[in-house]
C-alpha cells in the first residue's frame, strides 16, 4: 500500500504527459482522480494501522544496490503514520484549487503530482538514501512552480533566495547523512535507518563525531523548517508561489526537517542532541517571538500567513528540544495539525487573491457580508492560529508546553515555557484577530461588491480540511495514542532515564 501511495502521483504525473495539452478539464480531472484515490488509500492505510504498537507497519524492504547497503524500505509508525495521512489531504486538497492555474496547465499538474509522490516518499523511507532522494524530487518542482507560476513583483528574488536557502540546507544535511553512514565500518556500512538506529544503540558513536554530525544534521534539517535566524525565505517564497504550492510546501514538505531530527538525529546522537537542543530551546523562541512580532507588522495577508507559520514551527522545535516523551509527543502533533492549518489558510488566501486581485488587508473589509463561507472559514483558521480549543493545534502546542516544563535537562524550562505561551496566546492573538477585523468585518468597498461565495463543489477542500482540524482537535488520541509507542524508545535512547517524570505527564493528560 505505501508504494502504492508513492508510485501513484508519479505514475500519474507521466500519464498526463502523453495527454494533449488541449484538454485541459481531463488533465485536471486525471490529476483530481489521482490524488482522491491516494486520499483514499491513506485513510485505509490510517485506519488499519494498529494503534498502540511500537515498531513499523506496512514494511516493504527490497535490495537495490547492496554494495552500498541502499535498499528500498518503507513502513509506518506512529512517528510518520499522521504526517503521510495529513499528506494526501492536503494533496487532494491542492490539486482541488489548482483552478487558479490558467497556462501551463499540463505542466502544472505534473510538477504537482511529482511533488506530491516525493513528499510521500520522503516520509514513508526508511533508507537515508530513498529519504533524501524523495525529498529532493518534491523540492526541484517547488522552485520551477514559484519561478513560472508565482506573482508579486519580487516573484524572480523570491524563487532565488527560496532556492539558495533551501539548497543550502539540504547539502548541508547531506554531508551530515554521508558522515553518519561513514561511522558504520566498512564491511557493515549501510543506509537503513533501522539498522543504523539499532547499531548506534549497541554501540554508541564517539562523542567527537556526535559533536561534529549533530549540528550538521539540526541546521541542515533546520534550516529546510525555516529555524530563526534562517527563515526569511519562506514568508516571501510563500508569498509569492501559487496556492497549491504554498499549500504543499508550507503544509507538508517543510515538515521533512522535523522528522528527520526526530528520526535520525536524536536517537543516533544523544550525547551530540543533550549538547546542542540548549541552542534550539533558544533559537525557537526567535521563531515564536520575533517572526510572531514580524506578522504583527504586515499588511500583506499571505505574508502574516507565512510569518505565523514560521513562528508555529517554533512550537514544534521547542517539544523536541524538551527530550521529553510529552513533548516530542507534541511535536508530531503540532506537525500534523500546523500542515492542516498552513494549507486552509494559503488556500483561503489564494481564494480572496482571485476574487479581489490584492491581497493587502487595509485594502479589504466587510468581506464576510459577502463570503459568508470562505469568511467563516477564515475565521476558524485564524482561531485555530491562535491555539483555539478544539482545533489540533491547541492540542499539540499544550503537550509541548508540558513536555518543556518537565525538561530537566534545559536551561530555564520555566522561562522557556512562559515565552512560549506569551508568544501564543498574546502575539498570535494580536495579529490573528486584527486580520479578521481588517479582512471581513467593517463597511465593505464598493469595489468588492461583485466578489462571490465559494461554491458546492469549490467549499471541499476547506471543508476538508477544517474537518481534519476540528476532528484530531476534539479527539487528539486518535493521533497520540498511534505517536506514543514508537515516540517513546527513540526519545529513551537519545535521554535515557531522564524521560520518567515525562512518561508519567502523559499518563496525566490522557488517563
Amino acid at each position: 500500500m505505501l508504494t502504492a501511495l508513492i508510485l501513484l502521483p508519479l505514475v500519474t504525473a507521466l500519464l498526463i504527459a502523453f495527454i494533449p495539452r488541449d484538454l485541459r478539464f481531463g488533465i485536471r480531472l486525471v490529476a483530481l482522480a489521482a490524488t482522491f484515490v491516494n486520499l483514499v488509500l491513506g485513510l485505509i492505510l490510517f485506519l488499519r494501522f494498529n494503534t498502540g504498537e511500537a515498531g513499523y507497519q506496512f514494511v516493504e524492504n527490497i535490495p537495490w544496490v547492496s554494495a552500498l547497503g541502499i535498499n528500498y524500505h518503507v513502513g509506518v509508525d506512529g512517528v510518520n503514520i499522521g504526517l503521510i495521512l495529513m499528506g494526501v489531504v492536503v494533496a487532494f486538497a491542492a490539486a482541488c484549487v489548482s483552478w487558479e492555474i490558467k497556462s501551463h496547465e499540463k505542466e502544472f499538474y505534473i510538477l504537482l503530482l511529482v511533488m506530491t509522490g516525493g513528499i510521500l516518499g520522503a516520509f514513508a523511507s526508511l533508507d537515508l538514501f530513498f529519504f533524501y532522494f524523495f525529498h529532493e524530487l518534491a523540492l526541484v518542482p517547488t522552485f520551477i512552480m514559484i519561478g513560472v507560476w508565482g506573482r508579486g513583483e519580487d516573484k524572480n528574488y523570491a524563487t532565488f533566495k527560496i532556492t539558495l536557502y533551501l539548497s543550502a540546507g539540504a547539502l548541508i544535511a547531506l554531508v551530515g547523512l554521508i558522515a553518519l553512514y561513514l561511522q558504520l565500518p566498512a564491511n557493515a556500512r549501510t543506509f537503513d535507518v533501522v539498522t543504523l538506529t539499532n547499531h548506534f544503540a549497541a554501540n554508541p558513536m564517539s562523542a567527537n563525531a556526535q559533536q561534529f554530525i549533530f549540528p550538521l544534521l539540526l541546521f541542515g534539517f533546520g534550516i529546510l523548517v525555516s529555524l530563526w535566524p534562517f527563515h526569511t525565505w519562506a514568508p516571501l517564497g510563500y508569498g509569492a508561489a501559487p496556492t497549491a504550492t504554498a499549500m504543499l510546501h508550507a503544509g507538508v514538505l517543510k515538515k521533512f526537517g522535523l522528522y528527520g531530527l526526530i528520526r535520525i538525529a536524536l536517537p543516533m546522537m544523544p550525547e551530540g542532541a543533550k549538547h546542542w537542543l540548549g541552542v534550539l530551546a533558544l533559537l525557537c523562541l526567535g521563531n515564536i517571538l520575533y517572526c510572531g512580532w514580524v506578522a504583527m507588522r504586515q499588511r500583506d495577508l499571505n505574508l502574516l500567513i507565512g510569518n505565523s507559520s514560521v513562528a508555529h514551527m517554533g512550537f514544534a522545535f521547542l517539544g523536541i528540544a524538551s527530550l521529553t516523551l510529552i513533548g516530542v509527543t507534541g511535536t508530531v502533533l503540532v506537525m500534523v495539525a500546523h500542515g492542516f492549518l498552513a494549507a486552509l489558510t494559503f488556500a483561503l488566501s489564494g481564494y480572496l487573491y482571485h476574487q479581489t486581485g490584492t491581497l493587502q488587508m487595509d485594502e479589504m473589509g466587510g468581506l464576510l457580508r459577502k463570503l459568508p463561507f470562505i469568511g467563516a472559514a477564515m475565521v476558524m483558521a485564524m482561531l485555530a492560529g491562535c491555539g483555539l480549543p478544539g482545533f489540533a493545534n491547541f492540542a499539540g502546542e499544550v503537550l509541548v508546553l508540558f513536555g518543556t516544563w518537565k525538561a530537566v535537562a534545559l536551561p530555564h524550562p520555566v522561562w522557556l515555557v512562559t515565552a512560549a505561551a506569551w508568544g501564543a496566546l498574546i502575539i498570535g492573538a494580536v495579529y490573528m484577530i486584527r486580520a479578521i477585523r481588517n479582512i471581513l468585518h467593517g463597511p465593505l468597498p464598493a469595489k468588492w461588491t461583485a466578489v462571490t461565495d465559494a461554491g458546492l463543489l469549490t467549499k471541499v477542500p476547506y471543508a476538508l480540511l477544517l474537518a481534519a482540524l476540528l476532528v484530531f482537535g476534539c479527539f487528539p488520541r486518535l493521533l497520540t495514542d498511534k505517536i506514543k509507542p514508537s515516540v517513546e524508545p527513540l526519545v529513551k535512547m537519545a535521554a535515557g532515564p531522564v524521560e520518567k517524570p515525562a512518561a508519567k505527564g502523559v499518563a496525566a493528560i490522557h488517563p
